[in-house]
């Protein structure tokens, strides 16, 4: 409940919806919102696939759809970087891919915030080819690194959420 507070207050101050963004990335498609409360054992396991734990068992996903179809599922996720949120739109392709990623609200010093190249390395990644990690999978940003980590960590849990709600659970 606190995260979803905390998402409404930065998002209204930052004037950044997803709904608004995604929309802007795929014009003329649709944009469903599904909250999905996630069980215990779903928790476990999007723990065991990403390494990351999930502080809710409530989740929100957009689902992007052009012509009935899916295009595209998102995913808004707040996390502290260093002392001060950073507020997150993960874009995952229909086959759980990362498409896109976009800052929607950075409180850290403009210094340390990730910038669209470096975020271009995540681009098609997903858990089944590679594990997504800093150093590893994905290079370090120079005096970022904690940002860099709070992305790429989170990267992995939206693509394990996806993975668990939309691909095993069909």
């Amino acid at each position: 409940m606190v995260n979803l507070l905390l998402l409404i207050l930065l998002l209204m101050f930052q004037g950044k919806k997803p709904e608004k963004v995604l929309a802007e990335i795929y014009p003329n498609s649709k944009i469903e919102i599904r909250n999905i409360v996630i069980s215990d054992p779903q928790a476990e396991r999007v723990r065991e696939i990403s390494g990351v734990k999930l502080e809710t068992k409530l989740v929100t996903f957009y689902i992007v759809k052009t012509d009935s179809k899916v295009k595209a599922y998102a995913y808004v996720d707040i996390h502290i970087v260093r002392t001060h949120p950073e507020v997150v739109l993960y874009v995952l392709n229909e086959r759980g891919e990362i498409e896109v990623i976009q800052i929607l609200s950075f409180k850290e010093p403009p210094e340390y915030m990730a910038d669209e190249n470096w975020l271009k390395y995540l681009k098609g990644k997903t858990i089944g080819k590679d594990l997504l990690r800093l150093r590893k999978d994905v290079p370090n940003m120079t005096g970022a690194t904690l940002t860099a980590k709070a992305i790429t960590d989170n990267a992995r849990k939206v693509i394990a959420l996806w993975k668990v709600i939309f691909e095993e659970g069909r």
